[in-house]
């Protein structure tokens, strides 16, 4: 398959072609809204705040973005996306909390590809209830970039292809892709050049369900609560180690298995968490990052003493192959 782009436009690797990219695509835009209004599933990741930035600095209020929290993201990331694009950009943002929606449709559910189904089908619900809650929008973005486009030739994936949305709903829309051209460092730096927060702008790679795929097995409200906390205290350690950045992805994992263990000089019977850390060109294979011990002692301490429900710290070693990235 050719992975040259359809076009003869020069890559984007300068903020200076970053911002003729947006001044033409912000006329381009205009032309095909009009004055119409165009909706927008904003998940808080690279693409979809991309294309929310170009919309907004295009077409301003007649943009309205949906934010769904499933209650599967990480710390801190519902609020980030409501301070920036309604409290810094006075985007027209509809935040929708159905965390108890989809926790109690993934009660009791440990199958791997059931979860996933559960988590994508009861999202493009979600999503429908709120597109029909609105009156004259003829439009729907999508942050499509061209490697979607490559893989959906390759018969990777499927395309999106209005997001899977039910007939009643996507044949209502026409389709706005303003970064369906660019790849994902492309996106990265036009996402800088439209002054999205750095750690917007290079967010690490987040699954579709979430911190859903690193809560094995049945979900539970306790072990999900795990998982956030200690990603969190992961993360801030590895910022203040210099780390964040250099690694492609690190992340952790609360299996649904117990052992025993001392806290506050009682016996305990509680859950591991299990940090992974890994570096990849392509996400086909990947190697372990090396972490300084000091480094995994502190998050040893931090994580048992402050995560509830957690008496162990364990470090995966296990590259790809044999194991993959995600735990599932």
């Amino acid at each position: 398959m050719d992975e040259r782009r359809p076009d003869t436009m020069e890559r984007i690797t300068t903020p200076e072609l970053a911002d003729a990219f947006i001044e033409k695509q912000i006329e381009a835009l205009r032309a095909q809204i009009g004055d119409k209004k165009v909706l927008l599933a904003l998940s808080g990741g690279v693409d979809s705040s991309v294309v929310a930035a170009l919309l907004i600095k295009a077409v301003g209020k007649q943009l309205v973005c949906v934010h769904v929290n499933h209650g599967l993201l990480r710390k801190g990331e519902p609020e980030q996306v409501i301070e920036v694009f309604r409290g810094q950009m006075d985007a027209n943002l509809v935040y929708v909390d159905a965390t108890d929606r989809f926790l109690d449709l993934l009660d009791g559910v440990s199958d791997p590809e059931e979860k996933r189904h559960i988590i994508g089908e009861e999202f493009i619900n979600v999503f429908a209830d709120e597109a029909r809650k609105l009156e004259g929008v003829d439009f729907l973005a999508q942050g499509t970039i061209w490697p979607d486009i490559l893989e959906s030739e390759k018969g990777i994936k499927a395309h999106h292809n209005a997001g899977g949305l039910p007939e009643d709903i996507a044949e209502r829309f026409e389709l706005v892709e303003p970064v369906k051209i660019l790849f994902k460092d492309e996106v990265r730096i036009v996402g800088q050049q439209l002054g999205l927060p750095d750690n917007m702008v290079n967010r690490q790679p987040f699954p579709g369900p979430g911190l859903g795929v690193r809560c094995p097995g049945a979900i539970t409200r306790e072990r999900l609560e795990a998982v956030r906390e200690s990603d969190a205290i992961l993360r801030e350690e590895f910022a203040n180690a210099g780390l964040e950045g250099k690694v492609w992805q690190y992340f952790t994992v609360v299996p649904d298995f117990k052992s025993t263990g001392i806290k506050n000089g009682e016996r305990s019977f509680d859950w591991p968490v299990i940090i992974r850390a890994v570096n990849t060109r392509d996400a086909m294979s990947a190697t372990i990052e090396k972490i300084p011990y000091e480094l995994l002692d502190r998050l040893t301490d931090r994580i048992t003493h402050e995560v509830d429900g957690v008496n162990r710290v364990l470090y995966d070693l296990t590259p790809k192959p044999t194991g993959t990235i995600e735990y599932e």
